[in-house]
């Protein structure tokens, strides 16, 4: 029989229920690097707490042993808030789902650059995707830029190709495109480079995934 919760309660039943069927489980990250392991135990917390909304928001449990965070990223994350980075994300979907009250409160706007004139007239010029033209215009904002990516593993080519011709990149890389073409060689490819960057292995991700990333991460540092 279905359980009788109060409106105000389903989320947090949701991660109780989450952590039940986690117990014994060891969380995993960068293909082997346990969690528990991790030097800094804020760091550990933040990024389970991560793992799980990735969870929450998916009912999928490979994100328990499928995500990558760079040395530091959470670290990086932090700095960027605390410097009012502009969060850039490549759909609009992505856009809606981060709290950006909550990120407002850090002194950051949250932006996507999608459905811009000016960029699907550059992008169906240049025969590339918009996410690409996208990529290019954030680059040429002021200040630190995050780069959420849900969608479009283009925009990681596209960030790698910036990095190997040493041009300015995001400051932090959310990259967890979702899908077939090219998404598992454009993670495995921002992987090979010193790039501040959190996603995941796989065909896996989507816009409501990167945006419950940046929620988790905004929402762990609020406890600080």
């Amino acid at each position: 029989m279905p359980e009788h919760i109060l409106p105000q309660d389903i989320e947090r039943r949701s991660f109780e229920i989450i952590g039940e069927e986690l117990a014994g489980k060891a969380l995993v990250v960068n293909g082997a690097q346990k969690v528990e392991d991790l030097p800094d135990q804020r760091v550990q917390e933040r990024i389970i707490h991560l793992i799980k909304r990735c969870i929450h928001t998916t009912a999928d449990f490979e994100y328990a042993e499928s995500m990558w965070i760079s040395e530091g990223a959470v670290a990086v994350f932090d700095r960027l808030t605390d410097e009012k980075a502009t969060i850039v994300t490549d759909t609009n979907m992505a856009l809606a789902g981060i709290n950006k009250k909550k990120a407002e409160s850090f002194g950051c706007r949250a932006v996507c650059f999608m459905a811009d004139e000016e960029v699907a007239a550059e992008a169906s010029r240049r025969q590339v995707t918009r996410a690409m033209v996208s990529l290019e215009k954030a680059m040429q904002l002021t200040g630190p830029v995050i780069y959420v990516v849900g969608n479009a593993p283009t925009a990681l080519l596209a960030i790698c190709d910036r990095y190997d011709k040493k041009e300015r990149i995001p400051d932090l890389v959310i990259g967890v495109p979702v899908g077939f073409v090219n998404v598992e060689a454009a993670k495995d490819l921002i992987l090979e480079r010193d790039i501040h960057y959190i996603g995941n292995k796989g065909r896996k991700g989507g816009s409501n995934v990167a945006a419950a990333i940046m929620n988790a991460l905004l929402y762990t540092k609020e406890k600080e």
